[in-house]
């Protein structure tokens, strides 16, 4: 017996997306594809496709591993797909979150023209290096 699948409940049974409504309307929007074409939300999921899938910044590449009809914990939703997203991918995606905090004591004032100088050359040397 063959179960038939809408792409958008596989996504948000497999915890890509907090609701099957989100998951519907990424669809609608053109943020999952497959091989390069935007599909629609009542896309029939097969086992073994690949998927790409825009998250907000993140962009994840998932192949099927297995059907899930209901939404199920963390832990057996990863073992339902396989994630081919390249590492340089998730890399810039983590890395982004790891920028560094520049904050300033409270009660110093605006900070000078030098000031801001020295702030913008750390921040450009910091995004600078992360895409070498």
């Amino acid at each position: 017996m063959t179960e038939k699948l809408r792409i958008d409940k596989y996504l948000w049974s497999i915890r890509l997306f907090k609701t099957r409504s989100l998951a519907t309307e990424a669809c609608r929007a053109g943020r999952v594809k497959k091989d390069g074409t935007n599909i629609k939300p009542s896309h029939e999921v097969k086992i073994g496709e690949v998927y790409q899938v825009s998250k907000a910044i993140e962009k994840r590449t998932i192949q099927v591993v297995e059907l899930l009809t209901t939404r199920v914990d963390a832990k057996k939703a990863v073992l339902a797909y396989a994630d081919l997203t390249p590492p340089e991918e998730t890399a810039r995606f983590k890395s982004m979150f790891h920028a560094p905090v520049l904050k300033r004591d409270r009660g110093t004032g605006r900070p000078t023209k030098k000031d801001r100088r020295e702030i913008d050359d750390l921040s450009e040397s910091f995004f600078d290096d992360e895409e070498d």
